[in-house]
């Protein structure tokens, strides 16, 4: 059987960045970065994306009409390292101030309608990279779970905001790396 060109098998994880959105998104290089980067995660990431459409149609089916409504990406994750700092990423009331040693997080209030930059890098040094990035909120909240016998692993859901990343209203870039050998 012929392979097709470029196709890979992605196995493992990988490492997401955040960084405010201040209007434009940076190079790759620029985001992927370790002051940028959320949180180790547990669980990996996962994309995803739907479609709602709204069908008018005549009573005998002969004529009909079809309109997408709602479109849809989410990026989940498991973020498993976190303090205060991370958290001001999954909550866009939060408020973090540091005084004698103590890093206190104030949830609840006002909120600053802060959107983010989300990069996901998958790296395959085999196959090539795939980065995934969209721009949005953490709209899951978040729960913190202390177990006896387990991490604490935070659950977030980026969603992403339309017209962000450019004029026409693309909610998710999906990068691939090509050139990279295949076997």
């Amino acid at each position: 059987m012929e392979k097709r060109t470029n196709e890979t098998i992605t196995l493992g994880s990988g490492k997401v960045y955040i960084k405010e959105y201040t209007g434009t998104i940076p190079e790759n290089s620029a985001l992927e970065v370790m002051t940028n980067l959320l949180a180790w995660i547990k669980g990996g990431a996962a994309l995803e994306y739907s479609m709602d459409f709204y069908e008018a149609s005549d009573d005998l089916g002969m004529v009909s009409k079809r309109k997408m409504t709602v479109e849809k990406a989410d990026l989940k994750t498991g973020i498993m390292t976190w303090n205060g700092e991370t958290l001001k990423y999954l909550s866009t009331t939060a408020k973090v101030a540091e005084d004698a040693g103590i890093r206190t997080t104030k949830l609840g209030g006002a909120d600053s309608g802060k959107q983010y930059i989300v990069h996901f890098v998958h790296e395959d040094p085999v196959d090539g990279d795939v980065r995934v990035t969209i721009v949005g909120q953490n709209t899951s909240g978040f729960t913190l779970t202390f177990k006896p016998d387990e991490e604490t692993v935070i659950d977030a859901v980026f969603s992403a905001t339309k017209g962000k990343l450019d004029d026409v209203g693309t909610l998710v870039i999906i990068q691939e790396e090509i050139g990279a050998s295949v076997p």
